[in-house]
């Protein structure tokens, strides 16, 4: 070969080589490409499979509720499972190798691990939580023939704290999972089963600590007694009404009696006050330590139930071991699930006509004995028929969880160690002072010595507003009171002291709590600055605005707060409201998370 000729040879070699490297390249290219491809081919047939038995459970999900509710067990037991089948699929289509890598690739990762967190969830809850909650007779719950079974109740306790295990673990797990990267489908599959975990955990934590704690608290071991306090929204206070009639009920081995009644305004006046902490005093002057009927102008109800305990305590010598309240509207609400109540030597109370006989028809035909003598009798007859009538405990449950749900059924117990466990549910009516979602509180006290709070009719909009560079969100309040009062024709009783100058205007003290660590901003009256009082109680910065109200009149408070340094992490919030004779009308608006 010729000098030449070399360097040609050795281009047509190196040419020869780097076609090879690129048919080598392009042949590796399309195996990975083609591998992708069956990849991605893969886990979209894994997730039509797993979107079709989701969308087969969720709708056993919602059969099974209501055939829970409707006590038909039988088919109950067959939709669950059907339910267990359907879960089951759903989370074998989402765990194998192909959706383990689909999970760890960019941009449908997020989606892939939500969707196998949604299946493992159902399936959990169908295998583990669903079988217990079917079995378990709620009937155990409930006193029957005024006597609940000690025994029975323990023997369902460890299985009910079992179910709540799984339920609470699940509920954990599902709200790890970040919503903001997310498709819009898979983004409202969390968010609604999220909503439902939400009740379901409620519930189970409920029905845990219940069993749990009504042992000790019914006298198992050993015998208890309480005050049972009715709250009248007549006459509004922070935790929904003045504490006006009472009644001692002593438990012991589960057996219940009513023992001795008496009224607030019996136990007197105390002076000098009970000792109140300064933030109470500063926003309530010493009044929750000098009235029984003012002890829950605080909205924190283990701050009111305290101070009754003691003042009962100082007027009779007898010390009692907590303090529950009701109020008509809880009445109203178990009648229409035992029937009409007949009141010996009174009218019988009928479920939708219980708050109007009580708080209003009361007030109008009666005097001030004839009041206290008919309060105490429905009390005694109510008393007897929730405890000795037979119920379908489910609706039982339901009204309780109502009321429960609504604040309208409070309780404080004077044993440290069961108060801890009382402080995780609505029941405690406790202000927290560290929250998850930021919470604005609208109370109301009267301030017109009067009985017009059931003629009020209240509503509230809660807007989450801007973020802060400082970590604080802006919320928005905007809070209505309407009175329906008539003008002319309402009994002495029913106007009281009518302290705004017209008997018929009805005086609300509103006060407005800022979220856990927040503040408030600015606050007006049918869009004018007002002036307000300020204080502070439990880390929330309270203002309290003076609002009267004529008959057939609105009047709107505007309220800007600001949420603790930690609330911009927050989409939504919430509201704490004072519970009237007419539910409130609410809404919430929430916001997008911050960037």
């Amino acid at each position: 070969m010729t000098e030449t000729e070399q360097p040609r040879h050795r281009g047509r070699r190196s040419r020869r080589r780097a076609r090879a490297r690129a048919r080598r390249a392009l042949l590796a290219g399309l195996v990975v490409g083609s591998l992708a491809l069956l990849s991605v081919g893969w886990v979209g047939f894994r997730g039509w499979q797993a979107r079709t038995h989701l969308l087969n459970a969720a709708a056993l999900a919602q059969q099974l509720s209501s055939e829970v509710v409707g006590a038909d067990t039988e088919r109950a037991q067959r939709t669950l499972s059907a339910l267990q089948v359907q879960a089951g699929a759903a989370r074998d289509a989402t765990d194998d190798p192909g959706w383990w890598a689909g999970q760890h690739a960019p941009f449908a990762g997020d989606d892939l691990t939500a969707v196998r967190q949604i299946a493992v969830a159902i399936d959990d809850l169908a295998r583990e939580a669903f079988p217990t909650l079917l079995r378990t007779d709620l009937s155990t719950l409930l006193p029957g023939k005024g006597r609940l079974d000690v025994r029975r109740l323990k023997a369902v306790a460890a299985e009910l704290t079992a179910t709540n295990e799984v339920v609470q673990r699940t509920h954990a797990r599902l709200a790890a999972v970040p919503g903001d990267t997310l498709v819009e489908p898979v983004r409202d599959a969390v968010v609604e089963l999220r909503t439902q975990l939400d009740q379901l955990a409620t519930l189970t934590r409920a029905a845990d600590g219940a069993a749990r704690l009504l042992p000790p608290l019914l006298g198992a071991a050993g015998p208890r007694s309480y005050l049972m306090v009715s709250q009248n929204p007549a006459e509004l206070r922070a935790t929904g009404g003045m504490f006006g009639a009472y009644a001692v009920i002593e438990a012991r081995d589960g057996q219940l009696r009513m023992g001795t009644q008496g009224t607030s305004a019996q136990l007197g006046l105390f002076d000098p006050p009970l000792k109140l902490k300064p933030e109470i005093r500063n926003l309530y002057t010493d009044l929750p330590g000098m009235y029984p009927a003012d002890v829950n102008l605080t909205p924190h109800f283990p701050t009111a139930a305290a101070l009754f305990r003691q003042m009962y305590r100082k007027r009779t010598g007898e010390t009692v071991d907590g303090v529950l309240a009701v109020d008509p509207v809880v009445l109203s609400y178990l009648l229409k699930v035992t029937g009409p109540v007949p009141v010996p030597g009174h009218t019988t109370l009928v479920g939708d006509k219980a708050v109007r006989t009580l708080l209003s028809d009361a007030y109008q035909r009666m005097d001030a004995e004839e009041q206290d003598q008919f309060f105490a009798a429905s009390a005694t007859a109510a008393f007897d028929t929730f405890f000795t009538r037979e119920v379908d405990p489910r609706a039982y449950l339901s009204a309780l969880d109502r009321a429960i749900t609504e604040r309208r059924v409070l309780f404080w117990s004077a044993h440290p160690e069961e108060q801890r466990v009382i402080e995780a549910n609505r029941l405690a009516g406790s202000l927290p002072e560290k929250e998850d979602v930021p919470t604005v509180g609208v109370f109301l006290n009267d301030g017109s010595g009067a009985k017009l709070g059931y003629y009020l009719r209240p509503a509230a909009t809660l807007t989450v507003g801007q973020c802060r560079p400082d970590g604080r969100r802006e919320l928005r309040l905007r809070f209505t009171l309407h009175s329906t009062a008539p003008q002319r024709g309402l009994s002495t009783s029913v106007l009281g002291l009518g302290l705004a100058g017209d008997p018929y205007t009805a005086r609300t003290l509103v006060s407005v709590y800022s979220p856990a660590g927040g503040a408030v901003l600015r606050t007006r009256l049918d869009g004018e600055e007002v002036a307000v009082g300020s204080g502070t109680e439990r880390r929330r910065q309270v203002v309290v605005a003076n609002v009267e109200v004529r008959p057939g009149a609105t009047r709107t408070v505007e309220v800007d707060v600001l949420t603790g340094r930690n609330g911009s992490a927050s989409t939504d919030a919430d509201l704490w409201l004072t519970p009237t004779a007419t539910p409130w009308t609410t809404h919430i608006d929430s916001a997008p998370h911050c960037d």
